[in-house]
């Protein structure tokens, strides 16, 4: 089955280009045009109110697509950024000690790699990475005040197994556990009704929520992390709140919020997920579409030089080996766009790719 017809924007736009870099900046579906060009509207006609329905429509119904994308129980415990990267920081800013201790895999994103290793090197915080599957016997020991992993890990495509052991673990006094779910997302069902009250979540609309850049969230669970100190004007609620020593927060996801934004990528996701729920696609069901490409492309067996290292569960694989990086080289001069990590391939599957996608990307490789 083909979705491309959801996607004609994004394809007409560069007729010869084979995209296999779902995991990277996934293609645009066609509804993420009517959701940002609805953003420029309201700001026309709206101007300066445009707020009161960004604040009392807009984020209220991103806040129940992705409760109900994760079986979160409260919606109001989402909050929005531009990037992941604020939230690391406003996460860090609320812990009570003076140095931290902190311990992470050693496959995190470059947003928590660059400035926890930043963090150490200033001593401001003592950092442990571990391989990720060292990561909960590790955490086990107690010693540590804030605990952050990948659920997919985005070099290798590895699956983080155990999340309700580091669960089990977060108190408000501590541990915080913080699970970046970027590269899985609206990849592969996640259900977190059983760990709201106690794990952050963090992800973002850029891969596959397929919204773009500029559309973050939080999951920030109640009474961890009540008073951030790196904060902006929008965690404050209401006359009430400030009162409480000057500096007033909400009480519920709120109060990780920041200043001024770009509401444009909320009404991008929007859109998306209207679209998917009007052509009755889940992310079980998009999984399964792209699982079925997958499989056909590893039937191939087209690069028997590189070694799978992805979990299956992952939406990319990530295929290590020396003759990877002439083999990106050599895609890239055939219009076939993927990317590459050191010497690691990744190759992701989406939605608007097809059977005969497939079979053109392994008559370049056989060629």
């Amino acid at each position: 089955m083909s979705f491309k017809r959801l996607f004609s924007r994004s394809l007409s736009a560069a007729p010869g280009r084979l995209h296999f870099a779902a995991h990277s900046h996934h293609l645009w579906p066609d509804a993420s045009f009517d959701g940002h060009m609805a953003a420029w509207q309201d700001a026309a006609d709206l101007a300066d109110h445009k707020w009161d329905k960004v604040f009392g429509e807009v984020i209220p119904e991103a806040q129940r697509h992705i409760a109900a994308e994760l079986a979160l129980p409260d919606p109001a415990s989402i909050a929005f950024s531009p990037n992941t990267h604020d939230f690391l920081l406003r996460i860090l800013s609320a812990l009570p000690m003076e140095r931290p201790r902190v311990l992470a895999s050693d496959g995190e994103f470059h947003s928590f790699r660059r400035q926890s290793l930043r963090w150490a090197e200033a001593g401001r915080i003592d950092l442990i990475t571990v391989p990720l599957d060292q990561l909960v016997e590790t955490a086990a020991e107690g010693r540590f005040d804030l605990i952050f992993a990948s659920q997919v890990q985005f070099n290798t495509g590895r699956v983080l197994d155990g999340i309700e052991q580091l669960a089990a673990l977060a108190r408000p006094e501590g541990p915080w556990v913080v699970i970046d779910g970027y590269h899985s997302f609206m990849a592969t069902p996640t259900d977190l009704s059983a760990l709201a009250d106690r794990v952050f979540y963090l992800s973002g609309g850029y891969k596959y929520a397929m919204a773009g850049e500029g559309v973050c969230f939080l999951h920030a669970p109640p009474g961890f992390a009540p008073r951030p100190e790196v904060t902006g004007w929008y965690a404050a609620f209401d006359d009430l709140a400030a009162r409480q020593g000057g500096v007033g927060y909400a009480p519920d996801g709120r109060r990780f919020l920041g200043s001024t934004f770009d509401p444009s990528g909320i009404y991008r996701i929007n859109a998306v997920r209207r679209m998917l729920d009007a052509e009755g696609l889940d992310t079980a069901a998009i999984s399964a579409h792209c699982d079925a490409l997958k499989a056909r492309f590893l039937a191939a067996d087209p690069l028997p030089g590189l070694t799978v290292t992805s979990d299956g569960k992952a939406r990319f694989l990530a295929l290590k080996g020396p003759d990877a990086p002439a083999l990106y080289a050599a895609l890239t001069a055939q219009g076939v766009v993927t990317d590459l990590r050191d010497d690691v391939l990744r190759i992701g599957f989406g939605l608007y790719q097809d059977a005969a996608d497939v079979d053109t990307l392994l008559a370049i490789l056989k060629s």
